[in-house]
Formats: structure tokens, sequence, C-alpha cells
């Protein structure tokens, strides 16, 4: 990162990418994979899901994010019954005023956490839609602005779990991303283990960024250098996927610009005014993976997306 500081927007010094994934690897251990690909979906202006088993460390990671990001944030825990008001927000009679005051929702913040998103009914989980992808909500009739920057982190847990409503097709398709965490290797886990506890180290950390500064990263990644070639490279991964027979669907044109824009946020980040083929290939099984729908039921999404990375040829 070697953005300028205007020193009216803000008093922080602007640190290296490599500071903000070592300030987040102090909590979240053994992840720095997953820590650079989630901070480049969000300076990307996407939105992320992160679907693993509980207890992996999600919840936590999203806290540690929004701490080191120097974001508003707020945690909406999605249960059977939650509703859309629960997320948006719902207007009160005043009666002071004789009128109707509105009362924001937790949507109204910088950085959502939308916890375990599959156990909530579809009702609930489509108030997410718009808000998502226009960053803005309509309710009761008016439409109101979201703050800015905004970023969703919704966490699921697998579908073979008690109590999970799967996400439709067009609401997993307004995530840029989806991510895995996995378990920890034996060296992170043992860390884990014998260090301090998680929320002591969280209240520890000091932001790194603050909000004007994630709003100038973001402006500055669509200035970064796409070449023919690598559009051409792009183009044949998506025809690839429409046409070779173990997809039951292909990538629409929405997946082959959330892959452009995240490998521009990629290329930033790693110091570079221009994308790669190998920043496509690092970021195509988080941005491809829960796009891509086998044809025969049984191939799992790494399976189908690694079939891309080697049967289309770099140009």
């Amino acid at each position: 990162m070697n953005t300028q500081k205007n020193p009216e927007q803000t008093s922080l010094a602007l640190p290296s990418f490599e500071e903000l994934v070592t300030e987040i690897s102090q909590v979240i251990l053994g992840k720095e994979y997953q820590v650079r690909q989630l901070l480049a979906c969000l300076f990307a202006q996407g939105h992320i899901l992160i679907e693993d088993l509980p207890g992996m460390g999600k919840t936590t990671l999203a806290h540690v994010l929004a701490r080191v990001l120097g974001l508003s944030f707020q945690r909406i825990q999605f249960t059977s019954d939650l509703l859309p008001a629960d997320i948006l927000g719902v207007s009160v009679y005043d009666r002071e005023t004789a009128q109707f005051k509105f009362h924001k929702g937790p949507i109204f913040a910088q950085m959502i956490l939308a916890d375990e998103v599959n156990r909530a009914t579809p009702k609930a989980q489509s108030a997410l839609l718009e808000a998502m992808e226009e960053r803005q909500v309509t309710v009761e009739g008016e439409t109101r602005a979201l703050p800015a920057p905004f970023f969703v982190l919704a966490t699921q847990n697998p579908m073979h779990q008690i109590g999970t409503f799967p996400l439709p097709e067009s609401q997993l398709d307004r995530f840029m991303m989806r991510l895995e965490l996995g378990y920890p290797d034996h060296q992170a886990e043992r860390a884990l283990l014998k260090g301090q506890d998680r929320r002591q180290l969280i209240e520890q950390l000091s932001p790194k960024l603050n909000a004007e500064q994630v709003l100038t990263l973001q402006s500055q990644v669509p200035n970064i250098i796409l070449s023919d070639a690598l559009i051409d490279y792009v183009q044949a991964i998506l025809q690839h996927s429409r046409n070779a027979p173990q997809f039951r669907f292909g990538l629409s044109p929405r997946a082959g610009l959330a892959l452009l824009r995240a490998a521009q946020a990629w290329a930033l980040l790693h110091g570079r005014d221009f994308v790669l083929p190998e920043d496509i290939q690092a970021l195509l099984p988080a941005i491809a993976g829960h796009r891509l729908f086998p044809a025969n039921g049984q191939d799992s999404p790494q399976k189908l997306v690694q079939s891309l990375i080697k049967e289309v040829a770099i140009p």
C-alpha cells in the first residue's frame, strides 16, 4: 500500500498490507491466506461468506477485522424467529411529537456480522439482499442510505447441520467470496491452547486504519491496470464453465466482474498497479466455488475450480 495520507481526513499513518495481516494474525492464528483474501474482498467493496463448523473462529475473525480497520460494528445473530424489522429497523409512535420515529436496526453500521445466516428463515435472509447490493434499505416506503464503507461478513454452518435453511442462489451470488477457515495446523493450535483468551487479545488491538482510509483504498482499486490479455483469460474461464460438461451452470457476468475487481484489490494490496494471471488463480476458488454446481451432483466445488484452472490456458 503506497497510498498517500490526507492529513485533513485522518490522523493515522497508513500501514502496509503486511502490517494489517500481522495485526489480525495475532488473534487469528495460522490463517494468513484467508485473512489476505478477506481484506481483498473488503477493499474490492464485496461481501464475504465464511462457511465452517462451529468453533473455528469465524465470529472472532469478524470482531478482529472491525477492530483493526476502525469500523463501526454490529453483530446480528440469525435465528429461526428473526424478522426483517429486527435487521432493518422499525418506526415507533412518539406521543410527545405525535409522529412515528424510525429507529435504525443493526444494519446501519459500517461492518455487519451476519452470524449463522442460514439459521434464519428465507424471509429474514432476504432482508440483507437490497442492503448488500444497493448499499441502502427501503423501510415503509422510504429509502435510507447505509454508511460507507459497508461490508457484510456472514457466517453459516454446513448444510447437514440441524436447523439450517440453505441460502438461495440469488443470495449466494451477492457474496463476492466464500471461504472456509478449517482446522488450525498443529503449531497454531498449540499456540492457541496455551495463549490468552481471544476476547482479551481483541481488546488489546488498536486500529490500524479508519473509515476514511478504507474508502481511499477502495477508490484506488478500479485504477489497477487490467490488460486485454488478462480480460481474455477471465472470459475464457467464464466460457469454459458454461460449455464444459462437468458444470451444471456456468459462471455469470457478475462472477467475472467480481473476479476482476477482487484481483485488482489483491494486486493493490501486494504493491502492484497491474493484475497478473496468478492473481486470478489465487482468488478463483473463493469467488467461483459457491457459484459452480457439478452436473453429476458429486464433484466438490474445489474440484470444479481446479478443473477450470487446469483446463483454461493463460493467454
